[in-house]
């Protein structure tokens, strides 16, 4: 499943209504809750707020609102836009403008699927991954070797500090931590090794790089 990492909001227009969709990571039911209660306040003048929201990392739990749209027209569509997506922990919200035309059901159902699209477009999203949290301490002539390596099986780079050594910082796939480590030992003859190890669920974004 993908998870939101940066949110993100898209517009579209239907025959004078116009559709404001907003996509958020959310971590819990209540969550999802409050934000949808905050664009209900904020967008009061509106003629409908419909939303559909996912949790959890298999997606176990699908809440959608029509929000007095036909049955059907609104919170189903965006639902299956965020599933059709494999996107979980998140929310989306479409508020319509009513333009004084009706829509019909396949306008409505079209309007809110493109704005949910042109949301999620907007979005920065991110695969979750079974990772390894790390750091490893170099002297400074092995600063491109241990770069180079990074690059090689594909590891995040966090943060390097520059001291009387360098520390890295470093995010990875769980399946190429052995395959590092050997690596790491074999080029520089075991001197160099991860410390301060943990295993957690990260997640990879569209530009490969892992975050927590």
């Amino acid at each position: 499943m993908k998870k939101i990492i940066k949110n993100g909001q898209g517009e579209y227009i239907e025959k004078k209504s116009k559709f404001i969709a907003h996509i958020f990571n959310v971590e819990s039911e209540q969550q999802a809750a409050a934000i949808i209660a905050e664009a209900k306040k904020k967008y009061w003048d509106a003629r409908h707020n419909c939303y559909a929201y996912i949790l959890g990392d298999k997606g176990e739990i699908q809440r959608f609102s029509d929000d007095g749209e036909p049955s059907g027209t609104a919170g189903k569509p965006i639902l299956e836009v965020l599933s059709g997506n494999e996107c979980s922990n998140c929310l989306c919200i479409v508020t319509r403008y009513f333009g004084g035309v009706l829509l019909g059901t396949g306008g409505l159902i079209r309007a809110y699927t493109s704005a949910s699209k042109e949301a999620l477009d907007d979005c920065l999203t991110g695969e979750l991954v079974e990772g390894v949290h790390a750091y490893l301490d170099a002297d400074y002539n092995y600063v491109g070797k241990i770069q180079h390596l990074c690059t090689q099986y594909d590891i995040t780079i966090v943060n390097t500090e520059y001291s009387d050594n360098v520390i890295f910082e470093l995010m990875m796939e769980k399946q190429v931590r052995q395959r590092f480590e050997k690596a790491l030992t074999e080029m520089s003859s075991g001197r160099i090794g991860l410390r301060d190890i943990k295993e957690v669920k990260m997640y990879r974004d569209g530009r490969g790089i892992l975050s927590l």
